[in-house]
């Protein structure tokens, strides 16, 4: 069915990303794959063609256009072209929000000019080697000392961890108050005591820097508070719904994708002397995964509305990203499946697309939280 969620704006846009990754990110993508990590060019040249804060306000060097659906359309063209590496919707999707909605006018002077220009390259610390979606069991803290906190802790699976110059940490500044006890204190490359681990080596996205962030005495001005005092779940609780709906927007545009990809390839794959498309076997196949992706892309398009006019809540968004990403593991399983042994040879981009696509039902809340966030409100 026709999509008629974009307008001609948001497809001149897209024009400018897929130049983009033509450019500026497809003939490097092999090499950073290789060096486990991006050039840091390729975030200023995002920056020089305006992919970076699209709504950022102008005044501090951004788009100054608050409409989700640009950076929906970063995130359908990134997956069509299999650009893993540069983690432009974390930066735009999941970091700009606590930016703009939570910095202080001084803060956000001293920030978001770099975060758009991709002078500033910036990432998000929750996750801890012993606590993984259980904010409460973060062991990350902060003492007040007057005009300064005192961190330390140990945080894991950092995307940007390498090359972010701005990192949002979350930390523990009462000792009695769980979740609700926290802060985001905004660290900055340099700070001493702030040490990076080993880039760390995973099965899939291979070019996105992933790290251990280790926090010795570090002296976080009071200055680089982000939002209220003990106020961090609450901020974090407000900015997940964006966080997932981005999720669920780059794997619905995989799945369509890589069905896509599928359907070309067993048009032209001949088995028994005819043509894989011949065989009722592979044409229920298709029309199984085209149906799921159709019904799909309608839900999220909905979810992607429902943001822009700010009814998305945690529920919907939730929905969206266990079920998108679950949809988008198993169409790449299936279409591997159906390339037969070629699906398994790196050259064939299903195959990258299988181990990078792992991920999305893990990170950003695992498909078990997203159905426990909808059976509670459900049965509550």
């Amino acid at each position: 069915m026709r999509r008629d969620l974009f307008t001609a704006e948001h497809e001149a846009f897209r024009e400018t990303v897929r130049t983009f990754l033509a450019k500026e990110v497809l003939p490097h993508h092999d090499r950073w794959e290789d060096q486990g990590v991006v050039d840091r060019s390729a975030w200023l040249a995002a920056g020089r063609q305006g992919l970076l804060g699209p709504g950022v306000p102008e005044e501090y060097g951004g788009g100054g256009v608050d409409d989700f659906r640009y950076n929906a359309v970063i995130a359908e063209e990134f997956a069509k072209a299999g650009a893993s590496g540069l983690a432009i919707p974390l930066h735009n999707d999941v970091i700009g929000p606590y930016l703009t909605s939570l910095a202080t006018e001084e803060q956000k002077r001293r920030w978001l000019p770099g975060f758009c220009s991709g002078e500033i390259i910036t990432a998000i610390a929750m996750t801890e080697p012993g606590a993984g979606s259980d904010l409460q069991g973060i062991r990350t803290h902060a003492v007040d000392q007057g005009d300064h906190w005192l961190l330390n802790g140990a945080k894991t699976f950092i995307s940007n961890g390498i090359l972010a110059d701005l990192v949002i940490v979350v930390a523990k500044t009462t000792p009695e108050g769980g979740a609700h006890g926290t802060s985001l204190l905004v660290v900055e490359r340099g700070m001493d005591g702030f040490e990076r681990g080993r880039n760390l080596d995973k099965i899939g996205m291979k070019a996105q820097d992933t790290a251990e962030l280790f926090f010795h005495d570090v002296r976080v001005p009071k200055e680089n508070l982000l939002g209220d005092l003990h106020g961090g779940f609450i901020h974090l609780m407000n900015n997940l719904a964006q966080e997932r709906l981005s999720i669920a927007t780059l794997a619905v545009a995989v799945a369509e994708h890589l069905l896509d990809i599928t359907t070309g390839y067993v048009k032209e794959r001949e088995a028994f002397g005819r043509p894989l498309a011949k065989l009722q076997h592979i044409r229920f196949e298709i029309a199984e995964m085209a149906t799921e992706c159709a019904v799909t892309r309608t839900f999220v398009d909905r979810c992607i509305t429902e943001h822009g006019s700010g009814g998305l809540d945690a529920v919907h968004a939730s929905m969206a990203k266990w079920w998108a990403t679950e949809l988008q593991k198993r169409v790449t399983d299936r279409c591997l499946q159906l390339h037969g042994g070629y699906g398994y040879m790196t050259e064939y981009p299903i195959a990258k697309a299988f181990t990078d696509g792992r991920i999305q039902t893990i990170y950003g809340g695992t498909t078990e939280i997203m159905k426990e966030i909808i059976g509670r409100s459900l049965l509550a």
